[in-house]
């Protein structure tokens, strides 16, 4: 019977992970929306940089989902993101129209200017695919194009994300980059440190621990 106590106890440890679950972490920030193929149609002198309600920091990542309709073979889908910290520092991402689909990864940082980081003039994205982008203030920028890892672990000098902007025509005089659909954007972002979770590992360790510990000495008494 003296091993009913240690076992209540690790019961009750490992129930508090599961109850974690429901508390929340302040610096968590979601958003999801979709861009209406009508933005797209300007040149990237004519964008408008819109903000997000939350700055995005720390940690993030950005799913892109392309569901646009070009019309035309120079038409593209263009999202830039701007840093909160320095002025015209962004992060772009451009996907072109079929049946090329050329995708490129370009940076505007205040020591390089703008830099492509990435660029494949061929079947550089997938429709229907997430682009993901992922980024921390340790690991740097990731970049997926819905197929594969393209960017790993750029260092971009940290990077909070504030607003965006979106164009998609070479020249005004050009005709329209795109006729409908619609670029679904995610991003999810927080601190992980601040979450209840990030010491789970370590709790259900000492609780495996304490488990194999009850177990030999209840057979030994036994």
């Amino acid at each position: 019977m003296n091993y009913k106590i240690p076992l209540i106890l690790l019961i009750s440890v490992m129930i508090y992970p599961a109850s974690a679950l429901e508390q929340s972490n302040s610096t968590l920030s979601m958003v999801n929306f979709e861009i209406d193929y009508s933005n797209f149609n300007k040149p990237s002198r004519d964008q408008i940089i819109i903000p997000f309600q939350d700055i995005h920091d720390v940690s993030w990542q950005v799913d892109l989902v392309n569901e646009l309709m070009y019309g035309n073979p120079n038409g593209n889908g263009v999202i830039r993101f701007y840093d909160a910290t320095i002025e015209d520092k962004f992060i772009e991402i451009g996907m072109g129209s079929p049946p090329n689909k050329k995708f490129w990864i370009a940076a505007q940082l205040p020591d390089e200017g703008y830099v492509v980081v990435h660029d494949k003039l061929e079947r550089g994205w997938l429709p229907g695919a997430k682009v993901i982008l992922a980024y921390s203030d340790t690991a740097g920028l990731t970049v997926n194009n819905g197929e594969r890892i393209v960017l790993s672990n750029l260092d971009i000098e940290g990077f909070e994300i504030k607003a965006y902007s979106v164009w998609g025509m070479e020249a005004s005089q050009d005709p329209p980059a795109v006729t409908a659909g619609y670029l679904n954007l995610e991003i999810l972002s927080g601190d992980p440190k601040e979450g209840p979770l990030h010491m789970f590992p370590f709790i259900l360790v000492g609780c495996l621990g304490v488990g194999v510990v009850i177990l030999l000495v209840t057979k030994k008494r036994s």
